[in-house]
């Protein structure tokens, strides 16, 4: 990395919606470096395929602990709490939120950015074909710009890292479509909540990602839950 290339930080979870960002960012001509976190989560599957997305878009990449799984309140964090299976209610907010996640995430993530003095924090959240999680709303991201704003020595000195969710506004097929033309590799990333051997096609993410993944027309790429169905 050249001194003058414009650096960003990318939220990495290893899963689609994330690593398309990444993509992106890397298109866009940005030094990326990929924060992926520890969070007390039911399995690591996903954090090993952040490992690998990282190193195939070259982007430095970086796993910090912090436990806040370890609070209780999700099916993600607590396995005495059952992983919706048939989908959810709308309007309602599925077990699989976990308090604070976002928050405490993009909180590490502009703390990062301000010490390597990054433009942008990345994000891959989505407010169209999304569980209905509060934390992933745009008026939910304009606060926290606010927030980011206030808070760091270099927003007040005019070289704020930006929030930015380029998948915001998509559906979960468009973003598909962006991780082919990016060259995500799809088939490595994990979205789902389990932690098996392979995707279980039945949880919430599974099902979207399914979905989305058939009306793109890559079905090949889709569970083989979901391939049995069609």
């Amino acid at each position: 990395m050249t001194e003058d290339m414009k650096r960003a930080v990318v939220l990495l979870s290893g899963g689609l919606d994330s690593s398309t960002v990444l993509g992106m960012a890397t298109r866009d001509g940005y030094a990326c470096t990929a924060l992926s976190f520890r969070y007390g989560q039911r399995h690591t599957v996903e954090l090993e395929r952040a490992a690998t997305v990282a190193a195939h878009f070259g982007a430095a990449h970086r796993v910090i602990d912090i436990n806040i799984g370890s609070f209780g309140g999700s099916a993600l964090t607590d396995e005495s709490m059952v992983v919706p299976t048939d989908g959810t209610e709308d309007g309602v907010i599925p077990p699989t939120y976990v308090p604070g996640r976002n928050t405490v995430f993009i909180a590490v993530g502009l703390s990062l950015a301000e010490a390597i003095d990054a433009e942008r924090v990345f994000l891959g959240i989505n407010a169209v074909d999304y569980s209905g999680y509060p934390d992933c709303r745009p008026e939910y991201l304009a606060a926290y710009q606010t927030l980011a704003d206030l808070a760091t020595k270099a927003a007040l000195e005019g070289r704020g890292a930006v929030l930015t969710a380029p998948l915001a506004e998509l559906t979960k097929a468009d973003i598909v479509r962006e991780a082919l033309a990016v060259g995500v590799p799809i088939d490595v990333t994990w979205s789902c909540y389990q932690g098996g051997e392979e995707p279980c096609g039945v949880c919430d993410s599974c099902r979207i990602r399914d979905k989305a993944l058939i009306e793109a027309g890559r079905p090949d790429l889709a569970t083989r839950y979901a391939q049995a169905q069609l």
